[in-house]
């Protein structure tokens, strides 16, 4: 199984279920960043210890080949110098130390193809990695625009700010007419209603005692008159 399959195992089990929950799509993709960080750090120490079992191979593979080389030598002298028992024992140690380059071989073939699939993958995934981060901040962009958005039009739509504008339209009605009456009170001098009635009550009491002031004395003098 490759990574990027093994990766999209996990993520989409755990955004799945986030989904189904109806998680914030934010958090989703911070764990989807997360999930890709995380499998790049497994796939560079993987690659890290396969250049290093290539390095440990490839010591061994140059070790065997000059034993293969070694026991050449050693044969061909033997058989020049007539000792072909020598020269067979040689043959036969030549023999198990080419069998050990050849599995040597086979296998760096299979590290050096693992180092090169892991480089090519870690490519990819840094590539998608860098693409996700860049979607992600327009992502953030996008939530907080939307937000804001929904918040605007929860607030124009609550009928809570109906109920604040009458209370406001019913206080300025109230301001309204206490201007009308601090007005009106102006008008009549400071004087309220009730004091102009009595004020003007009065007014005709004394006018009335005036009136009998005024017939009595003149019936004083007419009397003082008819006795002279």
């Amino acid at each position: 199984m490759g990574i990027f399959s093994r990766m999209g195992d996990i993520i989409n089990s755990n955004i799945n279920s986030m989904l189904e929950k109806a998680e914030d799509p934010e958090k989703i993709a911070r764990l989807i960043i997360q999930e890709m960080e995380d499998t790049l750090i497994e796939v560079r120490t993987a690659a890290a210890r396969a250049i290093a079992d290539k390095k440990d191979v490839t010591r061994k593979l140059e070790k065997f080949n000059a034993t293969v080389n070694e026991w050449t030598d050693k044969s061909e002298l033997a058989i020049s110098k007539g000792r072909e028992d020598l020269a067979r024992g040689a043959l036969q140690a030549k023999a198990k130390a080419s069998g050990m380059v050849e599995i040597l071989s086979t296998e760096l073939g299979i590290i050096n193809s693992a180092i090169d699939k892991a480089e090519s993958d870690m490519g990819k995934l840094q590539d998608k990695l860098d693409e996700a981060k860049a979607k992600h901040k327009a992502l953030l962009i996008r939530a907080g625009t939307a937000q804001t958005r929904l918040k605007v039009r929860e607030t124009v739509a609550d009928h809570k700010i109906e109920d604040a504008l009458s209370r406001y339209a019913a206080l300025e009605r109230k301001v309204d007419e206490l201007e009308a009456q601090a007005d009106a009170f102006d008008l009549n001098e400071g004087k309220s209603l009730e004091s102009q009635f009595a004020e003007l009550a009065g007014e005709e009491s004394i006018e009335l005692e005036l009136a009998a002031l005024k017939a009595k004395l003149k019936a004083t003098k007419t009397a003082a008159k008819a006795k002279s």
